[in-house]
């Protein structure tokens, strides 16, 4: 875009969608939602595949309300989202799924890259994930599988990632986070400041990191990186020498006793950590939340050496047509209008579209939750659960810090198969 085109307020985008126009209404965009739904004839119901991240009864009730299309949950662990639509692609029809995923999922020609044109808000999400900088102009850490290098395919039905702007995109951004330690203050009872600490003798058997690979691996390298064992050029591609020295790191400590466990899900962090059994672990910001809506200290620990980030979108199935895709523009555009982004924001998560769930949030909510604020009120989970007093400031401070804070996002290595199943001898030694 040129600095003149800049000034007159106009984008290559706001082009576009000035060019699909009346094609785009046609195609049933949602770029107008005509909210509340109207009955129609022809019940509408989308199978939505995903992690569970973006789910939630709330949500699914609220956009049966707001659009009458019914979303029927497919729930699977990050890898076996991943599994199912290289090999049952006809099983689903939205995709809810990491960007990390879209190198292998891409070349599959599995997915149905979305029409930027069509999405009412595409212009206003965060430069987080088109430029890799924050609302405030904070460059943000690129190493591993970063949403900017992957979020646009060169054609419609093109294979290959573009290395700039255009109308197709991979996955339409809906949410993301900067994922850090999680630990129980109230068992520790000192500060925590490095990801060294998960390798502390310190915390024998009361240590246990995620096992997903592409994840876990992310976390391991922090955790040999804060060692001073190692410094990576790229965290996020290693070669077959690093992955080699990561997994004999992390394969010394587990024989020495150091992990209680290796969760795979949600709720396994959350029991662990609630329990006591574990004190400090890779964890994810809605567990932490969990963990202490169950009146239990629990912190999601900032830490000097920076966040693993990552980040979440929607698409479609290539088996998408005709009615069933214009209900699946009308949902994603629905998912960005501001109930869904609010909603996830409670739990601890960052819409992609600030501006819709700000408009959905109290005053006092969005100062706590993005602005490292002191809360004026008590703090309230979605489902209604007390999460904080008025008075406290939210773990990492505001957005700006924390996703400013980033140093490397999930990833697919080119040595992707090589680090799975060294990996996966990591978990069985």
């Amino acid at each position: 875009m040129t600095e003149t085109t800049r000034k007159k307020g106009l984008s290559r985008r706001t082009l576009l969608k000035s060019t699909a126009g009346l094609a785009g209404l046609a195609a049933g965009s949602g770029a107008i939602t005509g909210f509340p739904y109207v009955m129609s004839a022809e019940p509408k119901v989308l199978r939505y595949l995903g992690t569970a991240v973006n789910e939630g009864d709330e949500i699914s009730k609220q956009c049966l309300k707001d659009t009458g299309i019914k979303i029927e949950y497919i729930t699977a662990t990050t890898d076996d989202v991943t599994k199912r639509v290289m090999t049952q692609p006809n099983s689903f029809d939205v995709l809810d799924t990491e960007y990390f995923a879209l190198k292998k999922i891409v070349p599959s020609g599995n997915i149905l890259a979305l029409d930027a044109r069509k999405i009412k808000e595409f212009d206003n999400i965060t430069p987080v994930f088109t430029k890799g900088v924050t609302p405030g102009g904070k460059k943000i850490g690129g190493q591993g599988t970063a949403p900017w290098k992957v979020l646009y395919l060169e054609g419609k039905d093109s294979k290959k990632f573009a290395t700039s702007a255009t109308e197709f995109v991979t996955l339409i951004p809906t949410v993301y986070n900067a994922d850090t330690l999680g630990i129980r203050p109230d068992i520790i009872k000192r500060p925590i400041s490095s990801w060294a600490e998960l390798l502390n003798p310190e915390f024998k058997g009361k240590a246990s990191i995620l096992n997903i690979p592409s994840i876990g691996i992310m976390d391991a390298a922090m955790v040999v990186e804060a060692t001073g064992k190692y410094k990576y050029a790229d965290k996020g591609n290693m070669t077959k020498e690093e992955i080699d020295l990561t997994m004999k790191v992390m394969t010394e400590a587990k024989k020495a006793g150091q992990f209680r466990a290796f969760w795979k899900d949600f709720n396994e962090s959350v029991n662990l950590m609630a329990s006591g059994e574990t004190v400090i672990q890779s964890m994810w910001s809605p567990a932490v939340t969990k963990v202490r809506s169950m009146g239990i200290a629990c912190t999601f620990q900032p830490l000097k050496e920076g966040y693993r980030s990552w980040a979440s979108g929607f698409c479609v199935s290539k088996g998408v047509s005709g009615a069933k895709l214009e209900w699946a523009y009308e949902f994603v555009n629905w998912f960005l209008s501001g109930y869904a982004g609010a909603y996830l924001n409670r739990q601890g998560y960052y819409s992609a579209v600030l501006s819709t769930a700000k408009a959905h949030m109290e005053p006092y909510e969005w100062a706590y939750w993005m602005e490292g604020k002191a809360a004026e009120k008590d703090i309230k989970a979605p489902d209604g659960s007390l999460l904080e007093k008025a008075g406290a400031v939210r773990d990492g401070g505001s957005y700006e810090d924390r996703m400013g804070g980033v140093a490397c996002w999930n990833a697919v290595m080119d040595e992707n198969d090589y680090m799975v199943r060294k990996w996966n001898e990591f978990i069985a030694a």
